[in-house]
């Protein structure tokens, strides 16, 4: 659908209001917070209907993609693969319970920590953010550690898992929209461009988160590790997966509600800018702001800085990527304890790739 490339000024308002809201009161308001799902489907409802969006292809997407996933022949989603995996867990607790206690219990939990961060991080390309989260988040869910622990495992980890997803086309959406818009001249993006052009960043960054959740364990001693017990009903089990249904669909129409905003205002904002203000990503589907903002006119340089941003920005916040939505609904992580944790280690990240972007521009236009 055709947007206006020049800002409606009442449009323009009401959309910043909205992220505001959006930015705001799930920090404040107590109720808000605990019902994230229907404030973001409320939100990105009122956000379409203020720009004016709403189409029945929008409509089915926000049905539809949560069950099947763009460019995928057989519905797998999202729903499907929260589902499943809670119900095979549900029936298999005690023996898939067993089994990582058993691998904590042999190789300890600073090391324990370093290989799962690191393993999820780079099996996310290959097997999907989707099927990692879940995986992570029922991992996490059973770890004989603190809620600040355990909270801080999650979030590295939803981190790692967040940057890994991006090397292929089949990890998220983000990569998938990205290699799609680049197909053609003048990179003829295949399956492994961004593995390529990522690589080289994102590999030693989930190396680093890894070592640092390792770090963060450190201190932790436990001589007897006993199986957890499960304690999950078939209806939270059932009523979790709905929730991240929700949740998808409810960023889906956010994404598509403010994206006025990012056509107006980002196609105006500098490189270094643009790294910066893709921050928003935390609270908004990052895929969406690759579909406005990356286009076959940018270099690379451009590219990578625009996607590195999203990549790291999605995990500062719950709504920011999958994972960190699995995750946060299985520990019944709120938004609050989410930024505690997720603020300080992504400004740390966004700070320290800038600083490596802006050096290697230097480099290149100094030998240019």
């Amino acid at each position: 659908m055709y947007v206006s490339s020049e800002p409606i000024v009442h449009v323009a308002l009401g959309l910043i209001a909205i992220l505001l809201t959006v930015l705001i009161l799930p920090f404040k308001v107590r109720v808000v917070e605990e019902n994230l799902e229907p404030f973001f489907l409320i939100m990105g409802i009122l956000a379409v209907t203020i720009s004016g969006l709403w189409s029945y292809e929008l409509l089915i997407e926000a049905l539809k993609e949560p069950v099947w996933l763009p460019n995928t022949p057989i519905p797998v989603g999202i729903f499907q693969v929260v589902l499943t995996a809670g119900l095979f867990i549900h029936l298999f607790n005690r023996q898939i319970y067993s089994a990582i206690m058993r691998l904590l219990e042999g190789i300890g939990i600073k090391v324990f920590t370093f290989v799962m961060i690191l393993f999820l991080g780079l099996i996310s390309s290959v097997i999907s953010v989707i099927v990692t989260a879940v995986i992570l988040s029922e991992i996490a869910s059973i770890l004989p550690f603190d809620k600040k622990r355990k909270m801080e495992f999650v979030i590295v980890s939803c981190f790692a898992v967040g940057l890994g997803a991006a090397l292929t086309p089949v990890g998220e959406p983000l990569s998938t929209i990205a290699v799609s818009k680049l197909k053609g001249e003048p990179y003829h993006a295949d399956f492994f461009f961004l593995f390529n052009l990522l690589g080289v960043y994102v590999i030693p960054g989930i190396v680093s988160l890894a070592i640092y959740g390792s770090f963060k364990v450190r201190k932790l001693k436990i001589e007897i590790v006993e199986t957890v017990r499960y304690e999950e009903s078939l209806r939270n089990v059932i009523f979790r997966a709905i929730r991240v249904y929700t949740f998808v669909s409810a960023l889906i129409l956010l994404g598509r509600g403010l994206s006025p905003l990012a056509l107006w205002f980002f196609s105006k904002v500098p490189p270094e800018g643009l790294y910066w203000l893709n921050t928003i990503s935390a609270i908004l589907d990052n895929a969406t702001l690759v579909a406005v903002e990356i286009e076959p006119e940018m270099n690379l340089m451009q590219i990578k800085s625009a996607l590195i941003s999203l990549l790291i920005s999605g995990g500062m916040l719950i709504p920011g990527n999958i994972p960190n939505i699995v995750s946060a609904g299985r520990l019944k992580i709120r938004m609050k304890e989410w930024a505690e944790i997720g603020v300080p280690i992504g400004i740390v990240l966004l700070i320290v790739y800038f600083l490596i972007l802006v050096f290697e521009s230097w480099i290149l236009h100094r030998h240019w």
